[in-house]
């Protein structure tokens, strides 16, 4: 299957009291380029992220988003350390018998105290298995998201491919009519314009300019081009690159084929080849 470079994913996991929310942006880009924006709490897991996307993607410009979000609306048990709580008791106590008119501690200064309050929060470590699983699907999801994009580029292509198999069709039986006239109109001309050239040396010359404008090569290659692109098309995978050369490959055989033109209807075949080709090199640009 054919797959665009662009895309977009977006998973959450509920770990209680947060939330893990991953989000994933891809456009196209001539190689891979990866670029992170992690809060600071789940900078670690950035090797392990960058790993998965490079295992399963091969082009384009993707963006990952990773933020740690509160569930504010999740319990959150208040556990004191009463070991420690017990030891600053027997602290504020000392004190006071040796500073009798000393300040007490307030319940506010000992829920402040550094330890005090057990932290029910999610370690990075804990969180890590939920992490990995999230970036699987949010992969999946990507994945997906750039097949469906890519199939509707690769039908886009297809539509285009069928067209210019129809010009060439209606060209290539006009070749032997179209250079017929084309000799035709020259030895009047050349007849016209040097009475004194006999008729061996203007058949000669007719024949060069005949070949000149014989297209029947630029046809068979662009036959050929179209074949490998219908080819390349069906068997998918990563193949943005090679169907960007084939498109350069058909724009030089249409490019032949209007210079060498000696019909107007033939240059009109060359020129809507031409377009066709355009339009799919620009599809072509967003495929990975």
């Amino acid at each position: 299957m054919i797959h665009s470079m662009t895309g977009f994913a977006v998973q959450t996991r509920d770990l209680g009291a947060v939330s893990l929310h991953l989000e994933l942006r891809s456009v196209n880009s001539r190689f891979l380029d990866l670029f992170f924006r992690i809060g600071d709490e789940l900078r670690q897991a950035e090797p392990a992220l960058r790993e998965q996307i490079t295992a399963r993607l091969k082009r384009g410009k993707v963006e990952c988003r990773l933020n740690l979000q509160s569930n504010h609306a999740a319990v959150r048990d208040l556990a004191l350390n009463t070991s420690l709580l017990d030891r600053l008791a027997g602290a504020e106590a000392t004190v006071r018998a040796r500073f009798p008119d000393a300040a007490t501690l307030s319940v506010g200064e000992v829920l402040r105290w550094p330890g005090m309050l057990a932290d029910d929060g999610v370690s990075f470590e804990q969180m890590q298995p939920a992490l990995i699983e999230l970036a699987a699907a949010a992969l999946d999801e990507l994945v997906a998201s750039r097949a469906r994009e890519g199939e509707k580029l690769a039908e886009m292509i297809r539509e285009r491919l069928v067209r210019m198999r129809e010009l060439v069709a209606v060209v290539q039986p006009r070749m032997p009519e179209v250079i017929a006239d084309y000799q035709e109109k020259l030895i009047t001309r050349l007849r016209d314009a040097a009475a004194a050239l006999d008729d061996d040396r203007i058949r000669q010359e007719v024949a060069v300019f005949a070949q000149r404008i014989d297209v029947a090569e630029e046809l068979n290659r662009l036959i050929a081009h179209i074949e490998e692109v219908e080819r390349i098309l069906k068997k998918g995978g990563a193949a943005g690159k090679r169907l960007d050369f084939l498109m350069q490959e058909l724009n030089r055989e249409a490019n032949t084929l209007a210079s060498k033109s000696a019909a107007a209807d033939v240059t009109g075949a060359a020129m809507e080849l031409k377009v066709l080709i355009e339009q799919m090199r620009e599809q072509v640009q967003n495929i990975e």
